[in-house]
């Protein structure tokens, strides 16, 4: 074999590298823009992500690139710096418990208007599934079902939007269901399913970031989901938003928490009512 043949067809770049100083500005800054905390256990994967961005937006260093974003909180890179750093973790009726319990809750108000927000919306698993059961409880007894799905990934929302998974992301849904809401994809599209055009209209997908100083929500809720999303928050952002959470649920409203999060000891403005379940005191 020739050293042609031997070279290899293509090399990976060197990318920038992050040093202590870069990291901790690095972090400092995602937390102020979007209250992630990352733990230290994320740091080494921190440094790798900065370089890749840094070397994709054609700066020669981390530096450079941080000052880049700083001086412009408008910048594309934000959303791609923040996509990066979310945890996109989710899946169709996760916690199937919750989801029983707002079947029950919608079956009793099925002669109102029924509305619920779910703030960590990720690339839609969870909003779908809160509207699949909002219909399955109310069906055509309730014209005035919507859900407001909410992330501050806009990367993620824009692939909730489209409706579109694998059906190895649509197992955890029981067959009936997935006759009656999904449908499924031909030729190209073998493998994947759609969400019906009828549950898609309920759902409205916006972008939010509850650390923001105000929230562009005009209305009131039955219930809201957060879930699997504070633990990512320090204690005092968690605070905050649990106090700003309350006002916006009707009376008697619910509040989904996920199985690792505990808020009765942050804030007296909600009260447990099963697991993981709150309403407002």
């Amino acid at each position: 074999m020739n050293d042609a043949a031997a070279r290899p067809f293509f090399s990976l770049p060197t990318l920038p590298k992050a040093d202590a100083e870069d990291l901790h500005r690095a972090v400092t800054a995602l937390r102020r823009r979007t209250g992630i905390v990352l733990g230290e256990h994320k740091i080494d994967m921190a440094g790798r992500t900065l370089g890749l961005h840094a070397h994709r937006a054609g700066m020669s260093s981390v530096r450079e690139y941080l000052t880049m974003i700083e001086q412009n909180v408008g910048s594309p890179e934000w959303n791609q710096l923040i996509s990066a750093f979310t945890v996109n973790h989710t899946a169709f009726f996760r916690e199937k418990y919750h989801f029983e319990i707002l079947a029950e809750f919608c079956e009793a108000r099925k002669n109102k208007p029924l509305s619920v927000w779910c703030c960590a919306s990720s690339t839609g698993e969870e909003p779908y599934s809160i509207a699949i059961t909002m219909h399955e409880a109310c069906g055509r007894a309730n014209a005035g079902m919507s859900v407001l799905a909410s992330d501050i990934d806009v990367h993620a929302l824009a692939r909730a939007r489209k409706g579109v998974y694998t059906m190895d992301r649509a197992r955890p849904i029981r067959p009936e269901l997935l006759r009656r809401y999904f449908l499924r994809g031909a030729g190209a599209q073998a493998g994947m399913v759609m969400i019906k055009p009828f549950i898609r209209e309920m759902i409205t997908f916006e972008e939010v970031n509850l650390v923001d100083a105000s929230w562009p929500i005009k209305q009131k809720f039955d219930a809201i989901f957060c879930r699997n999303t504070m633990i990512y928050f320090d204690k005092p952002t968690q605070t905050r938003i649990l106090q700003r959470f309350a006002p916006l649920l009707k009376p008697g409203g619910l509040l989904f928490a996920g199985h690792s999060e505990n808020f009765t000891y942050l804030t007296d403005a909600f009260r447990l009512k099963g697991q993981t379940v709150y309403t407002a005191a």
